[in-house]
């Protein structure tokens, strides 16, 4: 209700979380003194809005002590940010633990923005995730925006032949140059990867479909036969890609569950 960027970011939080050792609230871990946790990856700086996990958390130790761990609050938190930007509600399996170990150098395993479809397939393939669900978790685009440091590769020099990616519209290629000009000074510009920015939909997979994805990631989905096929689909049909979403999000949701870790009283610091 405060803040329309929190959505996007608490489900990227979710899937960066997800992604390293498993959902199991890592990624909250604070630096310490012996060790640079997971947030202060290169990957995560980025990250924002940790406070609302642990506005959370200290609610639910007052009304409900050491039951709810960290890491099932930020899959529910996810869960319920794309259902109150109108997406689908699905159903979150309880009793995740937190993990006590947070390594920021682990974050190289995430998938970058510059992943062609084959790297992709791989990484997601290594949490036990398919094709399918690669292509249909990116719809957490739908309510997202990157900076210009993930995507100005493809606007300058792209390669010997082309100044820009000519895998992208060339009206909005030419658009992101004005608002990424080289050099940058403006840390903050950026781009959002669809047009209606607070809303969970289908515009996403439309846009990439017409040449306007933001990433070289998103743009590799419909170049590659593999992935070309569901982007279409999802981008013809709204409740398609909402049941597969949903189902994709359980599925992620479950990846590396512990339940030998413990219940953090506060989200930052292990007990």
């Amino acid at each position: 209700m405060h803040d329309p960027k929190v959505p996007a970011r608490i489900l990227r939080m979710f899937f960066h979380d997800c992604f390293i050792r498993g959902c199991d609230a890592s990624v909250l871990l604070d630096s310490t003194s012996g060790n640079q946790a997971e947030k202060d990856g290169p990957s995560n700086i980025s990250l924002r809005s940790f406070y609302m996990i642990d506005d959370v958390k200290s609610k639910l130790e007052m009304s409900c002590p050491h039951k709810v761990s960290c890491a099932d609050i930020v899959a529910i938190a996810a869960r319920d940010a794309v259902t109150m930007d109108g997406g689908p509600y699905w159903n979150i399996l309880k009793g995740r633990k937190d993990g006590k170990v947070s390594k920021a150098a682990e974050t190289i395993n995430l998938p970058a923005p510059t992943f062609n479809v084959t790297q992709l397939i791989q990484s997601f393939a290594k949490r036990g995730l398919g094709v399918k669900y690669m292509v249909a978790l990116f719809g957490a685009h739908s309510l997202g925006f990157t900076h210009c440091s993930s995507f100005e590769a493809r606007l300058h020099n792209f390669s010997s032949v082309h100044g820009t990616d000519p895998n992208m519209n060339d009206e909005f290629a030419e658009n992101l140059r004005k608002k990424c000009p080289k050099p940058n000074k403006d840390r903050n510009a950026g781009e959002f990867f669809d047009s209606t920015l607070s809303t969970f939909d289908n515009e996403y997979y439309k846009r990439i479909m017409a040449g306007k994805g933001v990433l070289g990631s998103d743009q590799a989905r419909v170049g590659d036969y593999r992935s070309r096929w569901i982007v279409e689909a999802f981008a013809k049909d709204q409740s398609l890609l909402s049941r597969e979403f949903a189902a994709s999000m359980m599925k992620l949701g479950n990846v590396g569950v512990i339940d030998s870790g413990e219940v953090r009283l506060q989200c930052g610091v292990v007990n």
